[in-house]
């Protein structure tokens, strides 16, 4: 088949760890010919421009920048991606042809996009559904509920819906979730299609070197929050965990990652003095996966006032690294219910300050029972994560021959 997939996520190389590089690599490994339209941002200077790179073609669409930045840059950048998208693909790819176009959200602007693909190459259309926008920003209070940006986005969304020949959700949260506020959607094309990676086979052990580097003593539980900084995360709950466990010589916590709270993170940080917790700047996946795998306990943050569900993608290198989760999410995610009823995990709700602590406290004191939910974790993995297992979803439901 000839493929496209078109994604707000800036892709390099097909050869870099990530859900949908792994995806991507799956498909092209079967012998699909795979083509992806992805952003270059105006702060990186770079020329739209088509090359092939790593068996599969690439093609870099100029952008505002719509990450990492305000949020009138981010809205209007947004509006344009699907004129800027459809424009260089129309330029671009005159000639060829697709079988399937697989696109994620977010955002959920590229309805446009889809539909010209989709008449002029009678091709098969697969969301894969990794954000609910605009309910998501509702529930944040970062936009007004049926005010005019509002109404705007969610036609936007109901367009990308009703464009779809498939929506693949990623939990069963999800798939509740889409088909309860659109029931003009019929269930039959909609399914958990879930967040996925290809696991490295032998992953090395843990690095010694990490707790002398950061005076980590050695009977502590290393507890690791890696991922997005940003609002949907609820950040001053996890101010208050650190706060809460100060001065606690068995536990030690490592804060990771990039986003829009980061800043206002690393100022706490340098305000509150802790004993035993560190906030590093972010790291390329490589050295992420050799921090994560040192670590004893992954932790997953998500605000509580989300209505909708949500599945983070860190959860996946938490697993393979043969770690638990303790979840502190809304009561709408299903992430941490998943993790406790498949005894890989813990869950508190976002903002539960006593109950999340006595999570803590239990991993602590339960070293045997960290080992065996982290095995557990793996094998959980490995029968539902895998791209293997996503692209045979995705193949079947759309009944493409391999």
């Amino acid at each position: 088949m000839n493929v496209l997939f078109v994604t707000l996520v800036g892709i390099n190389s097909i050869e870099d760890r990530g859900i949908y590089q792994d995806l991507l690599r799956q498909f092209r490994n079967k012998g699909h010919d795979v083509t992806i339209v992805t952003p270059v941002e105006r702060r990186k200077g770079i020329a739209a421009n088509y090359r092939q790179k790593d068996g599969v073609s690439i093609l870099q669409v100029k952008t505002l920048n719509v990450t990492k930045t305000n949020l009138i840059e981010k809205g209007v950048g947004t509006v344009l991606l699907e004129y800027q998208f459809l424009s260089a693909i129309k330029k671009y790819m005159s000639t060829k042809k697709f079988d399937l176009v697989l696109y994620s959200t977010p955002p959920i602007t590229f309805s446009r996009v889809i539909q010209f693909i989709k008449k002029r190459d009678n091709a098969k259309s697969y969301l894969l559904l990794k954000d609910i926008f605009p309910q998501n920003a509702v529930d944040l209070g970062m936009m007004k509920r049926d005010g005019i940006l509002h109404r705007f986005f969610q036609r936007k969304e109901k367009q990308l819906y009703k464009v779809s020949d498939y929506i693949g959700c990623m939990s069963p949260a999800n798939v509740n979730y889409v088909l309860k506020h659109n029931p003009e959607i019929s269930p039959a094309r909609v399914e958990v299609c879930p967040n996925s990676i290809e696991p490295v086979e032998e992953a090395a052990g843990k690095n010694d070197m990490l707790r002398s580097q950061y005076n980590i003593p050695a009977e502590a539980t290393l507890y690791i929050y890696g991922g997005n900084l940003g609002k949907p995360q609820g950040l001053d709950f996890l101010m208050e965990v650190l706060e809460t466990n100060n001065n606690k010589p068995d536990r030690f916590f490592i804060v990771i990652g990039s986003g829009t709270e980061k800043q206002r993170l690393n100022d706490w940080f340098q305000s509150h003095p802790l004993s035993n917790a560190v906030m590093l700047d972010g790291l390329p996946k490589v050295a992420y996966d050799q921090l994560v795998r040192s670590c004893d306990v992954g932790l997953i943050f998500l605000d509580k006032r989300f209505t909708i569900p949500n599945y983070p993608s860190r959860l996946l290198s938490y697993l393979e690294n043969k770690m638990p989760v303790l979840v502190a999410s809304d009561t709408n995610t299903d992430a941490g219910p998943i993790a406790e009823e498949n005894g890989y995990g813990l869950w508190a709700e976002h903002g539960d300050i006593d109950k999340f602590n006595a999570l803590i406290d239990v991993f602590c004191e339960n070293p045997e029972l960290r080992k065996q939910m982290g095995e557990k974790g793996y094998r959980y993995l490995m029968e539902n994560y895998t791209v293997e297992r996503s692209y045979e979803v995705i193949m079947f439901s759309t009944n493409c021959t391999n």
